[in-house]
């Protein structure tokens, strides 16, 4: 996963306004880390942003509240809705009759078909997303452009390909029941661990008991681990998101038990770890990691069908913001890998159904792989078994490089890189309970200058690794600094020939990642930011040119995400709100690209400071602000008015809806 956060405070933006541009050359702004936008083009705070016609009115709910709704008042809303007219049976409105729901009297739902057709709103414009898609719209009258369905009469595919799913790894109901019920079996994973010396008794439990947390009754006993949103704006997500019941799964060993495995033992920090530019000794490597000759790196160097990484675009697991729909965008503009969301192991144990959906992999996906997030060697093998058994996918990736608080005080993420044993015992664990390449992403460290990744990357093949991606920051760095190449190009030439090295951090034009593929023997470059705020940096490296992209180009790759969003969320109310929150929290990054006719000069680097200014069109300039207020405006363009007293704060850290004029 990317943590991706770049916070710009307000008195930083004023100082890179109109005023303090005019008064500084290019190359003064460029060294003060300032985009050289051609003086004609600045603006003050004071000028207002046009109001663009595409054929809609913007609503009075574009105004972006930075209040936040409770869990009470949220789940209150939700219990009216699903007593209210709107709250349709699914079944009843695709079939448009009442006799079809098999539950009848005891559904759950509406059905009312004259109620809720009183109270639907008018059609947005456009047609259903689904028209020329394998299959019919499932949402029938639901749908909110449900007066384009008669065209889908012409359109609609043949027998055997509408059989085809569009979407795959979806979790099937009896899964879900058997990791509520605890009825999984792990054979292969629970035999690696043992093997290791890891004793994991996965006691089977009653149906109707409901468990603590996986990993915390295993280990620590404290509170769980799940940061997965199912509700957005007190809009309930879709089925394939969200997960009514909160049963949880009991792994590993018996927390009372005297007989405590090594790896919990043991507390190696890398306080003791030599500062950056230091080498291990051999003796103090092998205290740490452990011999490459022992018997668990044998076990675990087994031949697997190995990703080819050279050379390939690598879009990276992006939280929150790297969707299906956004990945699918990535691949129309040439993105040859692409990686799923971060998901956490124990969430996808205990059976939810919003981290599952994580690992949705459309068809046009040819090489995915998904990314998971654990901190104890039992859950996360057992997780790349049942993924692997359960799923497509192509390659798992194990984040150990996750700064978020809430992920690193659970002993995951980049805290890994502070207990090399643990570390080494859930990679060796993994890889061993899976088929398919294991890949790890790292950060260069923990604690700013004390990198790490220098004192195993010799080694870490042998535990069984086929790619290390190493972004160029520490965890205490955040994204405070520029991403250190140096140390990546230092450290990937004393890799094993066999691993694979990936490099990512601030790579935002072709030129930059010419520079980082000439100057080392990195296989490749992971896309991150640069292809949240630009998607077609794809292209412009594909094509090795820097692409003046116009307005009206930006806007027609908007409205396929929109497109593919409707596809994935659901093109009814619900699925048309969903979509524009994802979108919104996209927008809070495009509107940081500055187009290449507006600079002094080029190319655009990821770190400088954009000042305010006037696109080339009224389009182009309303893309510009930095104002959450006018994201909604581009969203009301495509999906309609936002509903009343609608609420949108980006996830990562912004000023963006702090601003007086989001209202």
């Amino acid at each position: 996963m990317a943590d991706i956060d770049l916070a710009i405070t307000e008195s930083e933006c004023a100082l890179v306004g109109k005023n303090a541009a005019a008064e500084l050359s290019p190359e003064e702004l460029v060294a003060k880390a300032r985009a050289p936008v051609k003086k004609a083009f600045l603006r003050s705070h004071g000028d207002r942003l046009p109001i663009v016609d595409m054929g809609t009115e913007p609503s009075a709910a574009s105004k972006v509240s930075a209040t936040k709704k409770s869990k009470r008042q949220q789940k209150k809303e939700r219990q009216l809705v699903k007593k209210s007219a709107e709250n349709i049976c699914t079944a009843v409105a695709r079939a448009n009759d009442v006799n079809v729901c098999p539950y009848g009297a005891d559904c759950r739902f509406n059905h009312d078909l004259e109620a809720f057709l009183a109270q639907k709103p008018t059609d947005l414009p456009g047609e259903c997303p689904f028209l020329g898609t394998r299959k019919k719209c499932p949402f029938g009258l639901s749908c909110r452009f449900a007066g384009t369905h008669c065209l889908h009469l012409d359109s609609v595919s043949t027998p055997s390909e509408a059989e085809k799913p569009e979407e795959l790894n979806g979790l099937s109901k009896d899964l879900q029941k058997m990791l509520w019920k605890n009825q999984a079996t792990f054979l292969r994973a629970d035999a690696q661990l043992q093997s290791l010396g890891i004793t994991v008794k996965g006691k089977q439990k009653a149906p109707n008991t409901i468990s603590m947390q996986a990993d915390e009754i295993a280990h620590d006993g404290k509170a769980g681990n799940d940061i997965t949103e199912t509700q957005v704006n007190g809009t309930e997500l879709s089925d394939a998101q969200q997960c009514d019941n909160q049963h949880t799964l009991e792994v590993g060993d018996d927390p009372h038990e005297d007989s405590t495995p090594a790896w919990k033992k043991t507390k190696t920090d890398f306080a003791h770890m030599p500062l950056d530019g230091e080498m291990l000794s051999p003796d103090s490597a092998t205290e740490i990691m452990g011999s490459g000759n022992d018997a668990e790196c044998r076990s675990t160097a087994r031949e697997k069908k190995l990703i080819d990484f050279r050379g390939k675009l690598y879009v990276a697991p992006l939280t929150t913001v790297g969707n299906l729909p956004f990945r699918r965008v990535c691949k129309q503009l040439g993105a040859d890998i692409t990686c799923g969301e971060m998901a956490m192991c124990t969430n996808l144990l205990q059976g939810q159904a919003s981290e599952w959906a994580l690992l949705r992999r459309h068809h046009t996906e040819d090489v995915f792989g998904v990314q998971i997030c654990g901190a104890y060697p039992d859950t996360v093998a057992r997780t790349a078994e049942l993924i692997e058994r359960e799923s497509e996918i192509d390659f798992i990736d194990l984040n150990v490089g996750c700064p978020i608080d809430i992920v690193v005080n659970k002993g995951a993420g980049s805290c890994l890189l502070t207990k090399p044993l643990r570390f080494k015992q859930i990679v060796t664990a993994a890889s061993a309970s899976m088929d398919k390449p294991l890949t790890v992403k790292v950060r260069t460290g923990y604690f700013e200058g004390k990198n790490c990744i220098h004192s195993f990357i010799g080694e870490i093949h042998k535990w069984g690794i086929s790619a290390l991606t190493i972004h160029g920051r520490t965890r205490q760095q955040r994204y405070s600094k520029l991403a250190d190449w140096d140390y990546i190009y230092k450290t990937s030439l004393e890799a094993s020939e066999n691993l694979q090295v990936i490099g990512n951090g601030d790579i935002f034009s072709y030129t930059d990642w010419n520079e980082h593929m000439n100057s080392s023997r990195l296989s490749t470059c992971m896309l991150a930011r640069g292809v949240l705020i630009k998607p077609w940096l794809l292209t412009e490296i594909k094509e090795q040119r820097h692409w003046d992209i116009s307005s009206t180009e930006r806007f027609e790759i908007i409205k396929d995400y929109v497109r593919f969003g409707l596809q994935h969320w659901g093109s009814d109310s619900k699925g048309v709100e969903t979509t524009r929150y994802f979108l919104l929290e996209w927008l809070s990054y495009l509107h940081r690209y500055i187009p290449i006719g507006l600079l002094e000069v080029i190319p655009q680097k990821l770190n400088w400071r954009p000042p305010l200014y006037n696109g080339r069109n009224d389009l182009e300039t309303l893309m510009a602000s930095d104002s959450a207020a006018d994201w909604v405006r581009i969203s009301e363009m495509l999906l309609g008015p936002a509903p009343p007293n609608f609420s949108f704060t980006p996830r990562h850290k912004s000023n963006a809806y702090d601003r007086a004029d989001n209202g």
